[in-house]
């Protein structure tokens, strides 16, 4: 499917359930590799008003705004991410606002004491240290969780998910999975609807192709 039906597929998506976060999420990316940056932005600042503790909608959201032009807006966009991201322990989206606040010459903000996110530095929950035993960190999130108790099919990519996603990830995207065969009225039967479900699963799941190669040669 080229960029311009996929585009197509997810605002069709937001239209039918203008509720449905990661639609608007999926279409930000779609936009994104169009390089429409305004309109990118704008799906993703639909997410935040969606989900306002979102912390990689503010990261994308202002990393568009950027690139649209707009600065300053993406100054503040990204300030206040940083602020949900810290206090909520979200070490990728917090690394990655910081280094956009940095390019676009902005300090970053002081992170406040926040005893819930310091217990969990303390115990390795969100931080780069030692993974305790009986967990993994989730490729999707950075966050720890409970490894799934198999693969959720069969192949290597059943297996890379078993590897790398979190069981507290993958349940949200059954959930999100459902609203996708629901809205786009999917027969996993056919091979085509399969194939647009697959695709869904691997932009909310962050799967990258070069990842699944990589490991395959591990």
């Amino acid at each position: 499917m080229d960029n311009a039906a996929r585009i197509a597929q997810f605002e069709n998506m937001t239209q039918a359930d203008p509720t449905n976060e990661m639609a608007y999420f999926s279409l930000g990316k779609a936009y994104a590799q169009a390089e429409r940056f305004a309109d990118a932005a704008k799906s993703y600042l639909r997410c935040i008003e969606l989900v306002p503790d979102m912390s990689k909608a503010y990261q994308l959201a202002g990393e568009m705004l950027a690139q649209a032009g707009d600065a300053p807006r993406a100054i503040t966009v990204l300030t206040q991410g940083h602020t949900i991201a810290a206090g909520k322990g979200d070490l990728m989206p917090k690394t990655a606002i910081a280094k956009l606040l940095k390019d676009l010459g902005s300090p970053v903000p002081n992170e406040p004491h926040n005893p819930t996110t310091a217990t969990a530095k303390t115990n390795n929950l969100d931080s780069t240290g030692p993974i305790p035993p009986g967990m993994i960190r989730c490729h999707q999130s950075g966050k720890l969780g409970t490894p799934l108790p198999k693969p959720p099919f069969r192949g290597h990519l059943g297996q890379w998910i078993a590897q790398h996603i979190t069981a507290e990830t993958w349940n949200t995207w059954i959930g999100q999975g459902t609203k996708v065969i629901n809205e786009l009225r999917l027969d996993l039967s056919r091979d085509k609807d399969q194939e647009t479900y697959d695709q869904h699963m691997r932009e909310f799941l962050n799967i990258d192709d070069n990842a699944l190669a990589q490991s395959k040669t591990q």
